[in-house]
């Protein structure tokens, strides 16, 4: 069975084999009881037994993963597909609809289940558990991009006026304070808009302040194996707060990786070389998987210089790239960043600190 997720109504195609035309149903959207009810159906029409094995695919997006523990409580063996890894034909222009888009599924979801373990990429689900202890670090990084975008709001409004804003304290008196060009007060309607500006941002920092506080608790007092993870990380030097909790939320507490290309390859951070024939070039990195933590990881290596001057992997950054130009150091950065990354698993997984690197007193 392969869903096609929409916002209204799903579209559900039933097969058995490969060479056969899915049997195409459609049900109104998050209607369990009819989804239950269209797999007996099914059952009935190939004339299988109601016992008989159900295996279950759709494509990872909004409606995210509760779907998925649904399905595997009613016995179906699904699985949760990475969009990206689906193959789609090379044309410049496609014809694609929801119909298509289900047959297509049930027929790669019949490759996969044959053994063909390669047609797509599979996620990796967490459990309801891992995935709520996500929202704090994601709700902070969301404020912190409101706030931002408040504050220049009230710096772009001023600007268009010919004035700037000095600090960010006690802005009204400021704004009281404030004169055009030919010594007129702020217009009536500015002056409220600012206002209220303002007291979105003051929201903002104390919402941003309360969950600071309540991660710091968290990491303080929490006894889940998370929380000692964080804490390991936040004796290394260059390593803070919100680092550690996003390794370790977002990639290493709930994560098993096998070899450190899984650890790049989920980071974005792996070369993607293009050759054919005689033509030969490197594409960069190939920016998949977790944008937060390669974002994040990059800002840390550039720290990781700064704070550990004798660890084994700065002195490998500044023997290769650091006597280059900004372009070569920036190059280089990312290949640090890629190399930390797999140094700060290793030490989670073996209590080893990387090589040279320093602890915080």
């Amino acid at each position: 069975m392969a869903l096609e997720l929409g916002k209204s109504e799903w579209r559900l195609g039933f097969t058995t084999g490969l060479g056969q035309r899915a049997r195409e149903r459609t049900v109104a959207a998050r209607d369990v009881v009819a989804l239950i009810k269209e797999i007996g159906r099914a059952k009935e029409r190939f004339k299988l037994a109601s016992s008989a094995r159900v295996v279950s695919c759709y494509e990872a997006g909004r409606d995210g993963f509760w779907l998925h523990r649904f399905l595997v409580q009613e016995g179906v063996e699904n699985c949760v597909v990475d969009s990206a890894s689906i193959e789609v034909n090379r044309r410049a222009k496609r014809v694609k609809t929801d119909a298509l888009d289900v047959r297509k599924l049930s027929a790669m979801l019949v490759r996969y289940d044959e053994g063909e373990r390669k047609v797509w990429s599979v996620v990796r689900v967490p459990t309801a558990e891992e995935e709520d202890n996500r929202h704090l670090h994601r709700e902070l990084d969301t404020l912190r991009v409101e706030r931002t975008r408040a504050t220049n709001r009230i710096q772009g409004l001023l600007a268009g006026q010919g004035l700037r804003l000095g600090t960010k304290k006690d802005l009204p008196e400021q704004l009281k304070a404030m004169r055009l060009y030919d010594g007129r007060p702020l217009p009536l309607a500015l002056h409220c808009r600012l206002l209220r500006e303002n007291a979105r941002v003051e929201l903002i920092d104390s919402q941003i302040r309360e969950l600071e506080t309540d991660r710091a608790e968290l990491a303080k007092e929490w006894e889940a194996p998370e929380a000692e993870k964080v804490r390991q990380l936040l004796q290394l030097r260059g390593i803070g707060i919100n680092s550690a909790w996003l390794f370790v939320h977002e990639f290493f507490g709930w994560r098993k990786f096998s070899n450190r290309r899984q650890v790049g390859a989920l980071a974005g951070l792996t070369p993607t070389p293009y050759q054919s024939g005689q033509l030969s070039r490197d594409q960069g990195i190939s920016k998949a998987g977790q944008k937060l933590v390669r974002h994040l990881a990059i800002e840390i290596a550039w720290g990781w210089v700064r704070f550990q001057p004798r660890s084994q992997l700065t002195l490998w950054y500044q023997e290769r790239f650091g006597g280059g130009g900004s372009r070569l150091r920036r190059i280089g950065i990312v290949a640090l960043a890629r190399k930390l990354l797999i140094a700060l698993w290793r030490c989670l997984e073996t209590n080893a600190v990387p090589e040279g690197a320093l602890l915080k007193a």
